[in-house]
């Protein structure tokens, strides 16, 4: 916490979560998870955010450290998530009194989420302020980004957005890693189905002159802040970031993986300027759901499976579809020993989705690959290239 610097008057009092394993229970996190909070320190002390209940009582630890002394005016619940909520009640009971500042949602969550819980609160609406001094708090509604109550928070002396989950990452603070990965990864699966709730949040963004964002995860973005507001427009238009080929496979004993390879290897021979191949039933899920996004055309090969699809491949379809998967060309190839029916289910799928364009031919094979299907393959090869 000590090596974090943000200004004079507003300091970092998060935790990094190195112990993590999965984030909401169902996203790898190799190198953990920070849970951001911040101090603004005035003639009125607002925190923003408090912590996961896992860390609460080093968060405290983090706020009585910063604050010298002094005892908070105000919590900002920009999003009651308990990876953010975790450590109000705690917060409350040390220091009784503290008024909790959300809007009409952030307190009927609160109270779902920790019933009996007694605080003072006040309500605020888009376009709201809260002055604290010499510091300004704006604040504006982002609606489903990622929950229903979340809002986000303009400084206005020191040009800082206190933006919730928007703009945040996987990964510790200390983790020295390319934020577009992890970011990349973050956004897709857990913010990807509302991109036009992003776009609003975007425009609302566009008007302010940011210094500095301040997500409740991942690394504080102070430079060339057009670079992360310029992906989170690619992203949440549902274009590709990436002009590349994204193979998704799922494979029982290994043929339609050993297919999958020989098409990657196609591609690569015709001239494919990149091709990423991931197989579902080993890589991480999530990954994979993020190259679908970023590349502008994905294969869907896979083995057939109890008269459907293999089951992997149907998780996988069934995160595309609740991601709002849309804009970009598929190809399909599916593999049956004796009634291949992975195609069909696959096309199902692709039938729910927005503006979707079937690359032809669906490639059938049968049991492994041969002289023909091989042949067909390499047709598909030519039609994703076109």
């Amino acid at each position: 916490m000590k090596d974090i610097v943000i200004s004079e008057n507003i300091v970092y009092i998060g935790v990094d979560d190195k112990e993590l394993d999965l984030f909401e229970s169902q996203y790898i996190v190799p190198n953990g998870m920070a849970y951001n909070s911040y101090l603004i320190l005035d003639d009125k002390i607002a925190v923003v955010d408090t912590a996961d209940s896992r860390v609460a009582e080093i968060w405290l630890g983090n706020l009585e450290f910063a604050l010298h002394g002094k005892k908070p005016d105000y919590l900002i619940c920009d999003h009651v998530e308990p990876d953010h909520s975790g450590a109000i009640a705690a917060l409350i009971k040390k220091y009784p009194g503290i008024v909790l500042v959300g809007n009409a949602k952030t307190f009927q969550f609160l109270d779902q989420f920790y019933p009996g819980l007694r605080y003072e609160s006040l309500t605020v609406k888009e376009g709201d302020t809260l002055s604290l001094g010499s510091h300004t708090l704006n604040f504006m509604m982002a609606p489903m980004v990622h929950w229903p109550e979340v809002m986000v928070a303009y400084e206005s002396s020191e040009k800082v957005l206190f933006s919730a989950d928007a703009f945040g990452k996987f990964g510790t603070l200390d983790t020295e890693e390319d934020w577009a990965c992890e970011a990349r990864r973050y956004y897709f699966n857990i913010c990807g189905k509302y991109g036009a709730q992003v776009q609003a949040l975007l425009k609302k963004a566009a008007a302010l002159d940011i210094r500095m964002i301040l997500p409740t995860h991942g690394p504080l973005l102070k430079d060339d802040l057009s670079y992360y507001t310029g992906l989170y427009d690619t992203w949440s238009k549902y274009e590709p970031e990436v002009q590349g080929i994204f193979i998704a496979c799922a494979s029982i004993h290994g043929n339609t993986l050993a297919a999958a390879e020989r098409l990657k290897e196609m591609l690569e021979e015709k001239g494919a300027p990149k091709v990423s191949l991931s197989d579902l039933t080993r890589d991480d899920l999530a990954e994979g759901i993020e190259d679908a996004f970023k590349y502008d055309r994905l294969v869907l090969m896979s083995a057939s499976y109890d008269g459907g699809v293999f089951p992997v491949m149907e998780d996988f379809l069934c995160h595309l579809k609740a991601k709002a998967y849309q804009n970009r060309k598929v190809a399909v190839v599916e593999n049956g020993s004796w009634a291949p029916s992975a195609g069909r289910v696959i096309k199902s799928y692709l039938e729910g989705l927005k503006n979707i364009t079937l690359v032809e031919p669906v490639v059938t094979i049968r049991s492994a690959l041969n002289a023909e299907s091989e042949a067909k393959l390499s047709e598909l090869a030519d039609a994703l290239l076109k």
